[in-house]
């Protein structure tokens, strides 16, 4: 086939003006014209009296050599590249099983990979599966009963099953591995246009069945998932992994286990701390995470064509670097979303975003986060991150009311620097519940000053972002890990062979599909690193 870019058409265009714009193009009558297939749609709203769509699309037609030579010099015009993942070839394999630390996007490809390869992984996740898990978020949601094992943070599919299900990446992978979990993804009940969209996403009711059944494949293929079953320790002989120490006491012996741990799993970090594993303090984002009426984003996006069922929910990216030498930007944005308690553990408030598929909700919402490192910890300990984030969840969750309520403050006050007393135009959709207050009582100084002199800014690029009835919830905490577990060249802790710190809890990534590639990574580097002596089994 024939690919060819920058297709640009009216968002709204019918669908043979497609065929046209490609005989068009070529310069070919319809009669060699066979078939086409998109391969990116994204939408151009720059103009926002002309928004359009642009398509890379791959074409069947007849006398395709002869097209590609006349088209030589037309860098929109090329041959179809192949995109299919490539397993690597494994001579020998493993005679006793990887053990996989965490059900997240990591710990999910890191299994399903090797399963494929013909390896029999052992996936273990301290929380439930995700049916029992989600009543148990529920319940926290509507009852402030939080279980510390099974909630946001923890249980089959990592923190990523609560969020909009966001599938975009900036990583260049000449091994096509994105387009390898896009595709797991499809087959385990995801929409199909996520493999075309330039910003797809799949939200958090989808979420819930496509873990499950990427579950289910891992287990037809050989491999085991085990639910409630946390590492508590390491068996270590001559620096090497020699087994899997659970919470029920069991040892599962292995010369082979991946950390795929969520960036929550601050016991586990504690515990490796204590067996000398390398590990470094890392800088991650601390802030709140902010609600406006998803109709104000839609009109300063995308002006008279607000809330076109073609073009759904607008979103938005902004960041400002402020005079006092701070940045302030916008992360994981969720249109039609919901603000959502994400803690894990007790006397401690964390927000997250989150949004369905169909993004109906009234709100959007943004974490809007400040920068933070080693030298505002206050300590130079390797874990003094995972204490500064516990001592601003708790300062909100004291400020809250100590019973999981969510400190919020409207804009407008906190720009004014006075308390909120009532709320105006926009309802938190954070429940159990809300206390208005004065946020600056629970985020560290230069934040707060970060964020009023960002705001301002930020609303000089999208129309309304200072709203003065949009609301502030704290804190948002758990952007990234506050720690790396350093590994080597062959991805394999330096101290101890076999031990392969993996995705976002140890550093390595963040999102749903970098997550999942480092997952894919660490599973290629298994087989790779496997002794050739083994008897192929």
């Amino acid at each position: 086939m024939i690919r060819l870019r920058d297709i640009t058409l009216p968002f709204d265009h019918k669908e043979g003006d497609m065929v046209s714009s490609i005989l068009e193009r070529l310069g070919i009558p319809e009669h060699q014209f066979l078939n086409f297939t998109i391969v990116l749609k994204s939408i151009d709203a720059r103009r926002k009296n002309n928004i359009v769509a642009v398509y890379t699309i791959d074409v069947g037609l007849k006398n395709e050599p002869e097209l590609l030579s006349r088209f030589s010099r037309d860098i929109r015009i090329s041959p179809t590249p192949c995109l299919n993942y490539q397993l690597p070839t494994v001579g020998n394999i493993h005679s006793r099983v990887p053990v996989v630390v965490g059900s997240g996007p990591c710990g999910l490809f890191v299994a399903l990979i090797l399963a494929q390869l013909g390896f029999k992984p052992v996936l273990i996740e301290r929380g439930k599966q995700v049916c029992s898990r989600v009543k148990d978020v529920r319940n926290f949601w509507r009852n402030g009963q939080l279980d510390p094992e099974s909630n946001v943070q923890f249980g089959e599919g990592g923190a990523g099953t609560f969020s909009d299900g966001k599938l975009t990446t900036q990583i260049k992978d000449k091994y096509h591995r994105s387009r390898k979990v896009l595709e797991e993804f499809v087959k385990a009940g995801a929409p199909e246009e996520i493999l075309y969209q330039a910003k797809p996403h799949i939200g958090t009711d989808n979420l819930i069945k496509i873990v499950r059944n990427l579950r289910n494949t891992i287990i037809s293929l050989g491999g085991q998932v085990r639910f409630e079953t946390k590492l508590t320790g390491i068996k270590i002989k001559d620096s090497k992994v020699a087994g899997a120490i659970t919470n029920d006491s069991d040892t599962i012996e292995t010369d082979t286990i991946v950390l795929a741990l969520g960036h929550s799993a601050r016991d586990t970090f504690e515990m490796l701390a204590q067996l000398n594993i390398p590990i470094e303090a890392k800088p991650f984002s601390i802030g709140v995470r902010i609600e406006h009426p998803q109709s104000l984003i839609d009109k300063a996006q995308y002006g008279r064509f607000a809330s076109h069922r073609l073009l759904g929910p607008a979103d938005y990216k902004l960041v400002h670097h402020c005079e006092n030498g701070r940045s302030a930007y916008t992360f994981c944005m969720c249109p039609g979303g919901e603000v959502i308690a994400s803690s894990s553990e007790p006397g401690g408030i964390v927000t997250n975003g989150m949004s369905r598929y169909s993004r109906n909700r009234p709100n959007a919402n943004s974490a809007l986060l400040v920068g933070v490192g080693p030298q505002d910890f206050g300590s130079t300990s390797p874990l003094a991150g995972i204490g500064f984030q516990r001592k601003w969840e708790q300062k909100a969750f004291e400020t809250g009311g100590n019973n999981y309520f969510a400190p919020v403050q409207l804009v407008g006050d906190f720009l004014a620097g006075r308390p909120s007393n009532s709320l105006g135009q926009v309802i938190p959709s954070y429940t159990p519940g809300i206390t208005l207050c004065n946020l600056a009582e629970c985020l560290p100084g230069f934040v707060a000053e970060t964020i009023r002199l960002a705001i301002p800014q930020m609303d000089k690029k999208l129309n309304g972002f200072a709203m003065n009835d949009a609301v502030m919830t704290a804190v948002e905490s758990r952007s990234s890990s506050p720690i790396r577990i350093v590994r080597d060249e062959t991805f394999q802790s330096p101290s101890i062979k076999g031990l392969y710190p993996a995705g976002e809890g140890a550093g390595y990534a963040g999102g749903i599909i970098s997550t999942a590639i480092d997952g894919i990574k660490i599973a290629e580097a298994i087989s790779r690193n496997a002794p050739q002596d083994l008897v192929h089994i």
